[in-house]
């Protein structure tokens, strides 16, 4: 069963100054949200193996037309879930696409749709970022000392 897509939601924004101080360049990040049907809407299903066929769909869609554009790409992507009604913010990690512990790239991008999900839907929403943190100072691994292997470091 194909993704029924009711909505798709695209926003970029650009951090240009942070605590007064120039970005440059400017810090980007975009966001895609698709508000899809919920075959299982409104009942206990004990397989929700048709969930995972959509969400393998999707992935196809969005996951790994990401990868080949960023390049590479070893770490994981990060992932969150949250349960709630019409305009709930879902807060979607960040993070570096080839190590997972860059401390200057953790970090989100709230998405919300205002009305979305419906009783009978669910919002599913990719961000991808040029760069880290506007003016990271939190110290530990740096971005320059990536060797990119294994996805951690």
């Amino acid at each position: 069963m194909p993704a029924r897509i009711r909505k798709l939601v695209v926003q970029v924004d650009e951090t240009r100054i942070e605590m007064g101080q120039t970005v440059d360049p400017p810090t980007r990040r975009a966001l895609a949200i698709a508000v899809i049907e919920n075959p299982y809407a409104g009942r206990y299903e004990a397989d929700l193996g048709l969930l995972m066929d959509i969400g393998a769909e999707l992935g196809g869609l969005l996951g790994e037309p990401l990868r080949a554009a960023v390049g590479k790409g070893a770490a994981l992507v990060p992932s969150a879930k949250k349960q709630g009604g019409l305009g709930t913010t879902i807060d979607v990690p960040l993070g570096h696409k080839d190590a997972a512990f860059v401390r200057s790239h953790f970090d989100a991008i709230e998405a919300r749709v205002s009305d979305a999900p419906r009783a009978n839907e669910i919002v599913v929403a990719v961000a991808v970022t040029a760069s880290g943190r506007p003016l990271a100072r939190v110290g530990g691994l740096q971005k320059h000392e990536i060797k990119g292997q294994d996805g951690l470091r």
